[in-house]
């Protein structure tokens, strides 16, 4: 049985799809109702599911670690994902994007490199991010370094790496099962936008 919680937290709803101490699905939002409808479009069809009002400790724990993400701040997210249920692929393109540190962006050519695919595939599991911002898709941006897409619209992709921002000066590569992720600095995409817009 998953059981799917939501709180507000500083007028940001926080919710979370969970059995045990496994993460089916996580989701934020303005309003509790799309935060509630997102978190279960996420969950297998097969699978039942209870809204609770008391959460679990590790609930909790979930719960804080997307508002400390939402708020640009370092959250542990040392938790277990369950991805059995999605395609081999799509597991693969979520767990790298997790290694994106706080600071930095990939793109989706990047991550296609690293994880196998192509560009659209990547941008497509991303799309459907069934772990936002827990797998932060917000990281991940075009190759010319501009936004790309973004569920939630681009203002609030936007706003989510202004407050990332950690004054990296270089990219760096992350290494994932004998390949490289490319990083760069979140400034590279900052510095980007506001000569485009200038």
């Amino acid at each position: 049985m998953i059981h799917v919680y939501a709180e507000e937290v500083d007028g940001l709803w926080c919710g979370v799809a969970y059995d045990g101490e496994k993460v089916f699905a996580t989701n934020f939002g303005s309003r509790k109702e799309s935060t509630l409808k997102g978190l279960l479009s996420s969950i297998p069809d097969n699978v039942h599911f209870q809204q609770v009002t008391k959460p679990s400790d590790f609930a909790k724990h979930v719960v804080q670690a997307i508002k400390k993400i939402y708020d640009g701040k370092d959250a542990s997210t040392d938790f277990s994902l369950n991805m059995e249920h999605l395609p081999k692929y799509t597991g693969k393109v979520l767990k790298t994007a997790l290694l994106i540190p706080t600071g930095y962006v990939a793109s989706y050519g990047g991550i296609a490199k690293a994880a196998g695919g192509g560009a659209r595939a990547v941008g497509n599991v991303m799309a459907s991010n069934p772990f936002a911002p827990i797998v932060p898709c917000h990281r991940v941006v075009c190759s010319d370094m501009t936004l790309g897409g973004y569920g939630g619209g681009l203002s609030l992709k936007l706003a989510l790496l202004k407050r990332e921002a950690r004054g990296c000066r270089s990219e760096k590569e992350v290494p994932i099962d004998g390949r490289k992720l490319l990083v760069f600095p979140v400034e590279t995409v900052l510095n980007k936008l506001s000569k485009t817009y200038a």
